[in-house]
């Protein structure tokens, strides 16, 4: 077997063709190297990403301090089980910890799927003792593709096909407080959301929403509990979106950026719901292990030590200014929406033939519900790169056709 190095795009893409399922649309490039935001195919042609791992490279591609991280964690020690103490580990539960508001305690796991499946775990666990069991999501949501995630993501298109889904589950409109207070009854146990919906349009709630489900879970007895797999990490300029409207959750959910783009999810819940986890009810076996928890503690260094908060904030600004600018000269845009470096743009028209013509001006970048370009840069992302991106994005859109 010839080295992959040595391998055409071609040639990968006809191997994966023979030997993975098809279940991914795939572009016909094969990506080999990373810089920052800068990507290389086989062929040597470059791409400035815009939307690096799927919103997992928050650093971008190979941030250093990661991969130093990485480098020296490799050569100690890459997996123990959790019958076991790490350092990496409990010194990446206090640092999430202490970026709270709450004080919250840490459970690891490998993705944004299986951390709400423990948040789904948790709900239920601690509304067993009064009889709750329901937990109510939102229309737009997306919380994953496993079985109890897949449930509680409220888009009929998702579940196409698996039905039935997991019972217990009911739905209201995203933003809609009296639909959601209307929704709830003795046996619900906790609210789930996404504090901005990342896969259903960059959608942010509306005011006073987040505040007014806090108070509904504190009046019914039910959990709080916010999905920030695609949020978190610095990626609207706090660490965890809800500080911008100051709630307190009761479990908070990561993954994606959590370790600059190792695989790895994270909870975090207040100690007293956080301690119905007790040995036997939940576990991970690859979670928080010594790698992936380095990796993250790397992340969270390098946004602490470049201020890429604060970056991140200026981005968001960065690319409204600009794309607001656009909107007002063109018809295809109807909305912009923007928390720091979560950017969504939505189109008049289908936004895939602005995905493909900009991949083939070495620009990546995504559209999600159809019609919206979403983008997840890096958050730090040089002023450049976002004019240079966005000069591609001007003339792409300006040119569709009505």
């Amino acid at each position: 077997m010839p080295a992959t190095d040595t391998l055409t795009s071609p040639q990968v893409i006809d191997l994966a063709k023979r030997f993975l399922i098809g279940n991914y649309t795939r572009y016909p490039v094969c990506l080999v190297r990373g810089e920052g935001s800068w990507v290389w195919d086989a062929e040597g042609n470059r791409y400035l990403d815009f939307f690096p791992g799927w919103g997992c490279g928050i650093l971008g591609h190979c941030p250093p301090r990661v991969v130093e991280a990485v480098r020296e964690q490799v050569n100690t020690l890459i997996h123990v089980p959790n019958t076991w103490y790490t350092e990496p580990q409990a010194l990446l539960a206090q640092a999430l910890s202490e970026r709270t508001d709450f004080g919250g305690v840490c459970f690891f796991c490998n993705s944004g799927a299986e951390a709400n499946e423990a948040a789904i775990k948790l709900a239920r666990l601690n509304g067993k003792p009064k009889g709750k069991y329901k937990i109510l999501t939102f229309t737009g949501s997306f919380h994953g593709r496993t079985m109890g995630a897949l449930s509680a993501t409220a888009q009929p298109k998702y579940h196409a096909g698996v039905e039935p889904m997991l019972p217990g589950f009911v739905y209201a409109p995203f933003g809609d407080l009296a639909a959601a207070e209307k929704a709830i009854d003795a046996e619900t146990a906790a609210v789930l959301l996404e504090p901005i919906q990342g896969e259903g349009g960059i959608n942010l709630p509306p005011a006073g929403f987040l505040e007014g489900l806090r108070e509904l879970c504190d009046r019914h007895g039910m959990l709080l509990m916010l999905d920030e797999v695609q949020t978190g990490m610095g990626r609207t300029g706090a660490w965890y979106a809800h500080q911008h409207w100051n709630v307190k959750p009761d479990v908070v959910t990561l993954a994606k950026a959590l370790a600059g783009g190792v695989a790895m999810g994270g909870v975090i819940a207040t100690p007293e719901v956080g301690e119905k986890l007790k040995p036997g009810t939940h576990a991970a076996t690859f979670g928080g292990n010594p790698l992936a928890a380095r990796a993250a503690l790397a992340t969270i260094e390098t946004i602490e030590q470049d201020g890429l908060l604060d970056r991140a904030v200026r981005i968001g600004e960065r690319f409204a200014a600009r794309f607001n600018a656009l909107k007002a000269k063109c018809p295809h845009v109807l909305d912009v929406r923007v928390k720091g470096t979560m950017i969504g743009v939505e189109l008049a028209t289908d936004g895939a033939a602005v995905v493909q013509e900009c991949l083939k001006r070495g620009l990546l970048v995504n559209a999600t519900h159809g019609t919206v370009l979403r983008l997840l840069p890096a958050i730090n992302l040089a002023d450049e790169q976002i004019d240079e991106g966005c000069d591609i994005l001007d003339d792409v859109i300006l040119n569709l056709k009505a």
